[in-house]
């Protein structure tokens, strides 16, 4: 199989990169926009893994790659709207903890996010146990 280094400079950033590749007969900016489009899909996927948490595709095909990625980026869409909405202060990891840790709680999503207010009320069972010993 035939291939052809081909060498592009970016004046933008004032680098000069080299590829290879096997298209004989594309011009060397075609090929460089290609790796260019090919690397922000290696970012995004990057991203995704660091922030959405998806240790592994629960399926191999193309419509189960995509549903997977399609819930977790609504997911996260939710959870940023929610935190932009509700001017929440925690980061979107820790909602994510949170949302994690009380998953089957039955809670006001808002509240979840608020620091829990002083509780100064003596609990009934502690008044109870006093109540007893009198």
């Amino acid at each position: 199989m035939a291939v052809r280094l081909v060498g592009f400079y970016d004046a933008k950033t004032n680098k000069y990169y080299v590829f290879i590749t096997n298209h004989l007969d594309w011009s060397e900016k075609t090929i460089a926009d290609i790796y260019k489009q090919r690397w922000q899909v290696e970012l995004f996927f990057k991203w995704i893994k660091q922030n959405l948490k998806i240790k592994a595709f629960m399926g191999n095909t193309d419509n189960a790659v995509m549903t997977q990625v399609w819930v977790v980026l609504c997911v996260y869409l939710i959870l940023a709207y929610l935190k932009f909405q509700a001017r929440i202060s925690q980061s979107l990891q820790q909602m994510s903890r949170l949302i994690h840790l009380d998953l089957f709680a039955k809670r006001d999503l808002i509240q979840l996010f608020r620091p829990p207010p002083d509780l100064q009320i003596a609990s009934p069972q502690l008044g109870l146990l006093f109540s007893l010993k009198n």
